[in-house]
């Protein structure tokens, strides 16, 4: 589910963020860039925890940006087929419904009443990766999974 990995990016910058705080400026750009999205190799990149190399600036020619090919150490998000998550139901129509776990989108094909804003606890049976999102369909029919807090009870 959670991955700590290095990933490489190459990171181009304006002249006029050169100077002292040249690696301040590249660090912080590149969180803006990365942290948030969604690579379908990897997952969602959820947080930079550090930076492993930034290498010589290469400057691009007729426009006077620098590309800096970075490496950097990240959590990534990744869910798999079998994985029981913890989600909250977002959206209840007559075929199921649709929860989330953190930035994942998942489907449940369902006969039970749930309405929006429960907490379930399902499982993965399924996942299609994009380019930029990662869809899953899940269940609640198995031991232990299903409704773990209804506000209509509450």
């Amino acid at each position: 589910m959670f991955f700590h990995i290095v990933l490489e990016r190459n990171m181009q910058l304006h002249p006029r963020y050169f100077g002292r705080n040249l690696r301040d400026n590249l660090v912080s750009k590149l969180m803006k860039d990365v942290e948030g999205t969604c690579s379908g190799r990897h997952g969602f990149v959820v947080a930079i925890t550090g930076i492993e190399n930034i290498g010589k600036g290469l400057i691009r020619d007729g426009t006077g940006f620098v590309t800096f090919p970075v490496k950097y150490q990240c959590v990534v998000f990744r869910p798999f087929k079998g994985e029981i998550l913890e989600a909250v139901v977002t959206m209840v129509n007559k075929m199921g419904f649709f929860a989330e776990a953190g930035p994942v989108q998942i489907f449940v094909s369902n006969h039970v009443k749930i309405q929006k804003d429960s907490e379930v606890r399902l499982k993965i049976i399924g996942t299609r990766v994009d380019a930029t999102e990662i869809f899953c369909i899940g269940t609640i029919k198995d031991d232990f999974l299903g409704v773990i807090n209804d506000p209509a009870t509450a």
